[in-house]
């Protein structure tokens, strides 16, 4: 078979991979993509619950975890949020707002990945699909790809593999190989964004339940991270975006085998003091047949009272005498402010939406070049760079393959 020469060889069909091959094209680049999925842009249609929320208005260093917060605004102001919405409403896809979260308008993922598609189509980007890459050499000043399909070769070489999360959508680790042959670390990768595995006989009770609560999460008895909103219950332990946006932290931890506890705070918006004479007030006015899971049921879901209510060992509020009242009502708001959960594991990359951990930045030039080998780039999540929920992996996908896409494109004039 013939060796097919390009300019620019983008590994990995994604998010970042389609727009590094795009800003590459209109830099003039004859540019290809290699992708050993069947379908590119696969990972595209399960984001935002199938509706894409592409980016957000609100950008930060918060936003992002890395080894280099500077290094990541640096990537972002290059091509911010802003120069997101105007490349897709370039494209035809108009946007929507929902409190700064920004989503096409047509609220299909399928209009994101297809604008892209289309775009990579007119410039001329040739896309090959179950490509299964052997080996990825440096030969001189070119790129020599070894593929089960043929010999590439192109003057730069991006890799925009993904990370391991959600490996049925082609996030398989395989771009950590690559860098590695190249001489790079790997800062390991672990699950991101992702649900919790607790150890409370309880949960089995409240399994199914979603309730508004801050999770503070304690990494050897240090609060490291918390989020507010709302928290899904289910019988291996806990999930919902409060719990996505912590659980970075508890993967690594974890990894390292320190010990990880989470506490939620079923009334982060009233202070334990209202909440103690709120808890009064209920039990002065109580009727003699009512129970200390009715009082709670104006305030808490009706499992998750039931719950809190069993550390008290009384069903009735009259079970116990007025004398030890105040004692109940203590342990009451102390389990409504403060229940604790043992954590013991994530539920894995299976059910990660993205991956923490990969290439560290140190290792990258501000144009996202490798400053091991030159005309190697790297663009999304195969870097060490995760984000938030709300459109930030994302917006990092779409940033860092912008700047890797232009300045690889370049590096053919060299």
């Amino acid at each position: 078979m013939k060796e097919q020469i390009y300019d620019v060889i983008v590994v990995g069909g994604g998010a970042a991979g389609l727009m590094a091959a795009i800003q590459a094209a209109r830099e003039g680049a004859h540019t290809a993509i290699l992708d050993h999925h069947t379908v590119s842009g696969k990972k595209i249609l399960a984001t935002g619950n199938g509706k894409c929320n592409f980016t957000n208005e609100l950008q930060g260093e918060s936003c992002y975890r890395s080894d280099s917060p500077a290094f990541v605004l640096h990537i972002l102001k290059q091509f911010s949020e802003k120069d997101t919405i105007a490349f897709f409403e370039d494209t035809g896809v108009l946007s929507k707002s929902r409190q700064g979260y920004l989503y096409p308008r047509s609220g299909q993922a399928a209009t994101i990945r297809n604008a892209l598609l289309t775009q990579a189509e007119q410039l001329g980007v040739v896309i090959f699909q179950e490509i299964g890459i052997r080996k990825i050499q440096r030969k001189e000043d070119d790129f020599i790809f070894d593929t089960k399909s043929g010999i590439f070769q192109s003057k730069s070489c991006i890799l925009a593999t993904g990370g391991k999360a959600a490996p049925k959508t082609g996030s398989d680790g395989s771009g950590y190989v690559y860098a590695k042959s190249f001489g790079h670390e790997i800062a390991t990768p672990l699950p991101a964004l992702t649900a919790l595995y607790a150890d409370a006989k309880w949960l089995r009770q409240t399994s199914g339940v979603r309730a508004d609560a801050t999770v503070s999460l304690f990494i050897e008895n240090q609060c490291v991270a918390e989020d507010t909103g709302e928290v899904q219950f289910a019988d291996y332990g806990i999930s919902g975006i409060p719990v996505f946006q912590v659980s970075r932290y508890a993967s690594i931890a974890l990894a390292q085998g320190q010990s990880v506890r989470a506490e939620l705070d079923f009334i982060p918006e009233y202070s334990a003091e209202q909440m103690e004479t709120f808890l009064q007030k209920q039990t002065a006015s109580a009727s003699e047949h009512e129970s200390w899971q009715q009082l709670l049921s104006g305030v808490v879901n009706e499992k998750l009272a039931g719950m809190l209510c069993a550390g008290l060992h009384a069903k009735h509020v009259s079970d116990i005498p007025e004398k030890r009242r105040f004692a109940a009502i203590k342990k009451l708001m102390q389990a409504l402010k403060r229940t604790t959960l043992t954590i013991t594991d994530t539920r894995g990359f299976d059910f990660a939406q993205v991956t923490c951990g990969g290439v560290p930045l140190k290792e990258l030039t501000e144009e996202m070049e490798s400053r091991l080998v030159p005309g190697l780039y790297f663009a999304g999540e195969i870097v060490n760079v995760d984000g938030i929920c709300g459109g930030y992996n994302l917006q990092w996908a779409w940033s860092s393959g912008t700047v890797a896409g232009k300045n690889a494109a370049r590096t053919r004039n060299r």
